[in-house]
C-alpha cells in the first residue's frame, strides 16, 4: 500500500529550493523538452478555464518525463488585477505522482516553485542570449516575480546598475529598499530602458509597457507578463526588429498576445540554442517570450521532493 502523500508547504518549499542547484537541471531540462525526435519529455499545452466572475483563469499543466520518472501537474489560477490590489495574481499548487502507479506522492505550494523557476528560466535565456559584458539591468514590475528575477540575475550575473520601474514611485522605492545592491527606482519605463543591456519585464500589463524604439540595439529582453492571446507587454516594433526565442514555440503561438498580435516568428525555442541546434544571436536584439512550462514545474518539484526526502532520512 502507498504511503500518504506528504504535503511541503510553502516556507519549506522556498528553504529546500535554490537556484544553484536548480538552474543546471532546468537547463537540461528545456534541453530535453526542444528535441522534437524524442519521447522523454510529454507535455501539452496549458489547458485554461476561464474564471470569468472573478476575471481570472485556472491552468492545468501536466507533464510526463520517462528517463528522470517524473510525473506531475501543477493546478494555477492567474488574474487579471487592478494596479494596487492587494489580491494576488496568481496561486498554484503542484502534485508530484508515481508514474507507475499513479498515487500522489507529494503536495506543494507552488507559489515559490512559479517563481524561481520562471526567474531561473530567464536567467538561462540571458546566459545565452544576453550580451556577456552587460553592466545595465532593467526590472520592469515590483512584485513577487521582480524579486526572484532581481535574486538570480545578480547572483549570477555582475551588474554595475539595476533599475527597477512601477507605476508608482512608492512602489519602485519600496522594492529598491528591500534588496541590497546598486538599485535605482524609476516611474519612467523609457527611462529605465534606455541603455540597458538587459530588460525583465514582469508586469501586470495588459497592453504594450516596453517599446523598441526605446531599447538599445544588441540588448535582451526576458518577456515574462501578458500569458494570454490578447494580453501584450511588448509593442510591435520590439517584436518584429528583435530575435525572437521561447521556452516554447506551440506555447507562444497558443497564449502569447505579444507573438500571435504582432505577427513576430518565433525564432527558436530556448532549448533548441541549449542544443546546439540553433545559433544564440548575442550580436542582435533578442526577446525570450516565457510562458511557462509544466516541464519546469516537474523538474523543480522533484528537486523539492528528493532534498525533503534526503532531509527526513537524517532526522
Amino acid at each position: 500500500m502507498a504511503a500518504p502523500p506528504v504535503v511541503i508547504w510553502e516556507h519549506e518549499v522556498a528553504r529546500l529550493l535554490q537556484f544553484r542547484d536548480l538552474i543546471p537541471r532546468l537547463e537540461e531540462a528545456l534541453g530535453k523538452f526542444s528535441k522534437r525526435d524524442s519521447a522523454e519529455v510529454i507535455q501539452p499545452v496549458r489547458t485554461t478555464v476561464p474564471l470569468q466572475k472573478h476575471n481570472g483563469f485556472l491552468g492545468l499543466m501536466p507533464t510526463y518525463m520517462e528517463i528522470d520518472g517524473v510525473l506531475s501537474t501543477k493546478f494555477v489560477c492567474f488574474y487579471k488585477r487592478e494596479e494596487g490590489s492587494n489580491l494576488p495574481s496568481t496561486q498554484a499548487t503542484v502534485v508530484l505522482l508515481d508514474p507507475e502507479y499513479g498515487n500522489v506522492k507529494a503536495v506543494m505550494d507552488g507559489g515559490a516553485i512559479t517563481d524561481m523557476r520562471t526567474a531561473a528560466a530567464s536567467a538561462i535565456s540571458a546566459k545565452l542570449l544576453m550580451r556577456p559584458d552587460a553592466e545595465v539591468l532593467a526590472i520592469l514590475g515590483t512584485g513577487k516575480q521582480a524579486l526572484s528575477h532581481y535574486n538570480v540575475f545578480t547572483e549570477i550575473f555582475s551588474f554595475k546598475e539595476v533599475r527597477v520601474w512601477s507605476r508608482t514611485r512608492e512602489s519602485a522605492e519600496r522594492f529598491c529598499k528591500s534588496v541590497s545592491g546598486p538599485v535605482k527606482p524609476f516611474v519612467s519605463v523609457e527611462e529605465a530602458v534606455r541603455g540597458a543591456d538587459a530588460i525583465v519585464t514582469v508586469t501586470r500589463s495588459i497592453e504594450p509597457v516596453l517599446f523598441g524604439q526605446w531599447v538599445k540595439p544588441g540588448a535582451h529582453v526576458a518577456a515574462v507578463g501578458a500569458c494570454r492571446p490578447n494580453w501584450r507587454e511588448l509593442d510591435d516594433v520590439m517584436m518584429k526588429e528583435a530575435v525572437v526565442y521561447a521556452d516554447s514555440r506551440e506555447g507562444a503561438l497558443t497564449e502569447s498576445g505579444d507573438v500571435i498580435l504582432s505577427g513576430a516568428e518565433v525564432f527558436a525555442e530556448i532549448g533548441d540554442v541549449i542544443n546546439g541546434t540553433k545559433p544564440a544571436h548575442r550580436e542582435k536584439t533578442t526577446v525570450f517570450k516565457s510562458l511557462g512550462m509544466g516541464v519546469e514545474d516537474a523538474v523543480s518539484a522533484k528537486l523539492v521532493f528528493d532534498q525533503w526526502s534526503a532531509q527526513d532520512r537524517k532526522l
